[in-house]
C-alpha cells in the first residue's frame, strides 16, 4: 500500500533492534496495537513498514539493499529507542536511523515540518522504552541535530526500569503512564506530522497564516522566606531578591514585548461572541458551492468546543443573510457581514473565500471586529483539491488557537497584553500558570509549568529563559546557566527583539553587567515605552554599585506605569529604587516610595522588611519596632525557619549600621541550624567584611566549605580569600580568589563584589 503522499513508499517506518523483541515480542505487540490505533485516528489507510527479519549485527560486508533504501522513503520514522538501539555497530542504527535522518534532511519536506497548529516537529518520532545514559542521549541527538523527544513507554519502580506493557498498573508506575494512552499519543503525533507534511509549505500544500496588511502578525527578594534549599550567596547587604538574582529575574519579564502591543479583541462579556459566515466560492465553478456552507459548518462545530467562545447558530445567521443579501454568497458585500454581526451583538465575525489555482485550492479567512471593522488576523490555507477536509481541519485549528489565546491575552492586565511567542493555547496557558505561581514565589511549581509548556511547544524558546529564571530563584545556578545556554543556541530562530533579550540573558552568565546594559539599550531602540526595560537597566547599574545611575532608570519605569495608570506588576518596582535611595542617603524619598507601594502591596513581607531597615537607619525606634514585630509575625504565621528570620535580621541591622545587633542575629541563625553552610557563611562574611573577628571568620568560611560538600564552593572560597586579604596574607588571598573567580565564571554568573575583591588583591600583588 503506497504512502498518502506520492513518491514515498510508506507512511511510517518502524526501526528497532531484534534484542528488544526477543524476550516477549514487545516491539511486535507495539506495532500491532499502534496499527489499530492508526485505523481509528486516520480516515485514510496508513501504510506501516515493520521488518520481522532477525538482522541485528553489522559486518563490514553488510550493505543496505536497494529495497530497504526505498522503504526508508517514508513520512514518519519511529525508532524504538532502547539501551541497545544506541549502538553504532547495530544494523538499525547504521542502516536505518542514520540514513533516514540524512535523507529526510535533504528531501523536499526536510527533517522538521510545520504542524497544522504552527508548531514544528521532527519526522523522527522516538518511542523510548528505557532510560538512557547521557552518552546514548548525546549520540541520538548528534544524529537528530536537536533534543531527543518522543513518547515514553517506560515502567519505573524502585529497582525496576523496563518497557511499559498493557498489563502494567499505572498506579504503581512512578511515571503514572498507561500503555493504551501512550499508544494513542504516538498515533496522534503521527497524524500531526503527516497532516503537516500534506499541507506544509515545502510540499506546496501547506497551511500558513498571513498578517492582515498593516497589522502585527500574531505568532502569534529578600529571599522567599525561608530561603530556598541550596541557597546561594546573595548580597550581604541585600536580601536575596535584591541581589543579582533579581537582575536576571526581571530581565526576562520584557520577553513578552517582542512584537509590539497586542490589539485586544473587543468584548464586554466573559465569552467572545463569534459569527461564522459562509465562505464565498470564487472558483467560477458551481461544483464548489457545496463547500461554502461546508466550511462554515466545520468552523462552527470546531469553535463551539471552546468554553471561551460563544458561537452563533448557523440557522439564525443564514436567515438574516437571506434578508440582507442574495443567496449567491459570491456576491456577498463586506458591509452585510458587519450589519448582521451588529444585529446579533457579535464581537467578531469570520468571513472567507474559496479560490483555485490549477490543482491547488486556497482557503482565505479573516477575523474582523464587528464594531470597528478592523481585520485582526488573516489566514490562508493551501492544499490539494481532493483533500478539502484536511484543509478545513487546519483552518479550524488555526482560528481556534488564535481566538483562545486572544481571549487569554485580553484577560491580562493592560500592561501585560503582549503576544506570546507560541501558537499553542495549552502552552500559553501553562506559561500563565507558571507566572502566577512565580508571582506567589512558588518557584518549583512555576518551573514545572514552564517545562510543561516547552514540552508541548519545543519552539517556545521564551520558556527556556523562564526555566533559567526559576532555577535562579531556587538557587540552582548551574541549571539556570544551562537553560540560558539552551535559549542562546536557538536565538537565530526567534525575532530580532527576542534575540537581543536572549543575548542579554546570556551575558548575565558569560559576560558582565556592562554588556547586559548595552543589549538592553539596543532593545530601547525597538520599544522605549515598556517600563521593564528601564527597570532592568537600573538593576544592572545597581549590581555594579552605581546607584546614582540606577535611580533615573527606576524612576523612568515608575513614571511610565503612572502614565498608563497601571499598577506595577510586583513590589520590586518599589523595593529596588527604595534600596538605591537608601544607599545614597535619600531617606525621605525612600519613605515616600514605600508609602506609595503600600497602596498596592499592603503587608508584603519584603516591603515590611525594607521599612524596618529604613526606620532603624534613621533611629526611629518606635516605627522600627512596629515593623520588626510585623515581620516576625509573618515568619511565625507561615512557619518559616527561625534561622532564616535571624539571618534576615542580621542583614537588616547591618544595613542600618548596627553591627552589634547584626552579629547577635547572625550568631543566633547559626546556633539554630549549625549544619547549614549558608548560615555559617553569612556569619563568616560579616565577621570578615566588618573586621569584627577576621580569624574566626576564616575558620567559619572553612567550615562552610566543608559543609557545602563542593556545592557553590566559589562563594565560600571568596569569603575565605577576602579574610586572607583583610589579614594581609595577600599571596594566599590571590591564589584562592583567582580560583574562586574562575569557578564562578565557569559555573555561575558575574558578581561585582567578588570582582572587586579580586581586583583589590591584584592591585596589591601586581598583575
Amino acid at each position: 500500500m503506497p504512502s498518502l503522499i506520492p513518491e514515498y513508499e510508506y507512511d511510517v517506518f518502524i526501526s528497532y533492534r531484534q534484542k528488544d523483541n526477543r524476550y516477549d515480542g514487545w516491539v511486535t505487540k507495539f506495532v500491532d496495537n499502534f496499527s489499530k490505533e492508526l485505523e481509528a485516528t486516520f480516515k485514510e489507510d496508513i501504510s506501516v513498514y515493520f521488518d520481522v527479519n532477525p538482522h541485528d549485527g553489522l559486518l563490514e560486508t553488510h550493505d543496505v539493499d536497494d529495497s530497504l533504501k526505498d522503504k526508508l522513503k517514508c513520512l514518519v520514522f519511529i525508532p524504538i529507542i532502547s539501551r541497545t538501539y544506541c549502538d553504532p555497530l547495530s544494523f538499525a542504527w547504521e542502516h536505518e536511523f542514520k540514513p533516514f535522518a540524512a535523507n529526510a534532511s535533504q528531501d523536499r519536506f526536510g527533517l522538521k515540518v510545520t504542524l497544522p497548529n504552527g508548531n514544528v516537529a521532527s519526522r523522527v518520532l522516538p518511542v523510548r522504552i528505557h532510560d538512557l545514559d547521557i552518552g546514548d542521549i548525546a549520540l541520538c541527538e548528534s544524529v537528530l541535530g536537536g533534543m531527543l523527544r518522543g513518547v515514553e513507554f517506560i515502567y519505573r519502580e524502585p529497582g525496576v526500569n523496563k518497557p511499559l506493557t498493557d498489563e502494567d498498573d499505572e498506579t504503581k508506575n512512578q511515571n503514572n503512564t498507561k500503555y493504551r494512552i501512550q499508544i494513542n499519543k504516538v498515533a496522534l503525533a503521527t497524524r500531526e506530522i503527516i497532516t503537516g507534511m500534506m499541507y506544509g509549505h515545502a510540499a506546496k500544500v501547506a497551511a500558513m497564516t498571513e498578517p492582515a496588511e498593516g497589522k502585527p502578525d500574531f505568532k502569534a527578594e529578600e529571599v522567599l522566606s525561608p530561603p530556598a534549599k541550596g541557597n546561594t550567596k546573595g548580597k550581604k547587604l541585600l536580601s536575596w531578591a535584591l541581589a543579582s538574582v533579581i537582575s536576571l529575574l526581571l530581565l526576562t519579564f520584557i520577553l513578552f514585548d517582542v512584537l509590539g502591543p497586542f490589539k485586544s479583541l473587543n468584548t464586554s462579556n466573559d465569552k467572545l461572541a463569534v459569527a461564522v459566515f459562509p465562505f464565498q466560492n470564487m472558483t467560477n465553478d458551481s461544483l464548489w458551492d457545496i463547500w461554502q456552507n461546508g466550511i462554515q459548518d466545520n468552523l462552527i462545530t470546531a469553535l463551539s468546543n471552546s468554553p471561551d467562545l460563544k458561537v452563533r447558530k448557523k440557522e439564525t445567521l443564514n436567515l438574516l443573510l437571506q434578508d440582507e443579501a442574495a443567496t449567491n454568497y459570491a456576491s456577498l458585500a463586506p458591509p452585510v457581514s458587519k450589519i448582521i454581526s451588529q444585529k446579533l451583538d457579535i464581537d467578531i465575525f469570520i468571513t472567507g473565500s474559496i479560490n483555485r489555482e490549477g490543482p491547488k485550492t486556497r482557503l482565505n479567512a479573516q477575523i474582523t471586529d464587528s464594531k470597528t471593522d478592523e481585520v485582526y488576523k488573516a489566514f490562508r490555507i493551501e492544499g490539494r483539491s481532493d483533500s478539502m477536509l484536511y484543509a478545513i481541519d487546519s483552518l479550524s485549528g488555526l482560528v481556534m488557537d488564535y481566538l483562545v489565546i486572544s481571549k487569554m491575552i485580553r484577560e491580562l492586565p493592560p500592561d501585560r497584553r503582549f503576544p506570546p511567542v507560541t501558537n499553542s493555547p495549552e502552552a500559553y496557558r501553562l506559561y500563565l500558570l507558571g507566572e502566577s505561581a512565580r508571582s506567589k514565589k512558588d518557584y518549583a511549581t512555576a518551573r514545572e509549568m514552564f517545562q510543561q509548556a516547552l514540552s508541548i511547544d519545543s519552539n517556545y524558546h521564551h520558556m527556556k529563559l523562564m526555566i533559567s529564571v526559576t532555577c535562579m530563584n531556587e538557587g540552582l545556578y548551574e541549571a539556570a546557566r544551562e537553560w540560558s545556554d539552551k535559549a542562546y543556541e536557538k536565538k537565530d530562530l526567534v525575532p530580532l527583539a527576542m534575540q537581543i533579550l536572549i543575548n542579554s540573558n546570556h551575558a548575565y552568565f558569560h559576560e558582565t553587567p556592562f554588556e547586559e546594559i548595552r543589549y538592553l539599550e539596543q532593545y530601547l531602540e525597538i520599544d522605549e515605552s515598556y517600563p521593564g526595560t528601564y527597570y532592568d537597566i537600573g538593576n544592572k547599574y545597581a549590581s555594579l554599585l552605581q546607584y546614582d545611575k540606577a535611580i533615573p532608570q527606576y524612576e523612568k519605569a515608575l513614571d511610565l506605569y503612572a502614565r498608563m495608570d497601571v499598577k506595577p506588576w510586583w513590589v520590586y518596582y518599589y523595593i529596588q529604587p527604595g534600596y538605591a535611595y537608601h544607599k545614597t542617603g535619600q531617606y525621605k524619598k525612600e519613605r515616600k516610595l514605600y508609602d506609595k507601594a503600600d497602596e498596592y502591596f499592603p503587608d508584603d513581607p519584603t516591603l515590611v522588611w525594607r521599612k524596618a531597615i529604613l526606620y532603624l537607619t534613621v533611629r526611629d525606634t518606635a516605627s522600627a519596632g512596629k515593623y520588626l514585630r510585623q515581620y516576625k509575625s509573618i515568619y511565625k504565621k507561615n512557619a518559616w525557619p527561625e534561622s532564616a528570620l535571624e539571618r534576615n535580621l542580621g542583614w537588616a541591622y547591618t544595613q542600618a549600621n548596627m553591627p552589634d545587633q547584626a552579629e547577635i542575629a547572625f550568631r543566633r541563625s547559626v546556633s539554630l541550624d549549625s549544619k547549614s553552610p549558608w548560615w555559617v557563611y553569612y556569619l563568616a562574611y560579616f565577621l570578615i567584611d566588618k573586621e569584627r573577628n577576621i580569624r574566626e571568620g576564616i575558620e567559619l568560611s572553612e567550615k562552610a566549605l566543608e559543609l557545602s560538600q563542593g556545592q557553590y564552593e566559589w562563594i565560600f572560597m571568596d569569603c575565605k580569600g577576602w579574610g586572607y586579604y583583610k589579614q594581609g596574607r595577600f599571596e594566599e588571598a590571590r591564589e584562592i580568589l583567582e580560583k574562586s573567580w574562575a569557578l564562578r565564571r565557569s559555573k555561575a554568573a558575574y558578581d561585582h563584589e567578588a570582582f572587586l575583591h579580586l581586583e583589590a588583591v591584584r592591585k596589591v600583588t601586581g598583575n
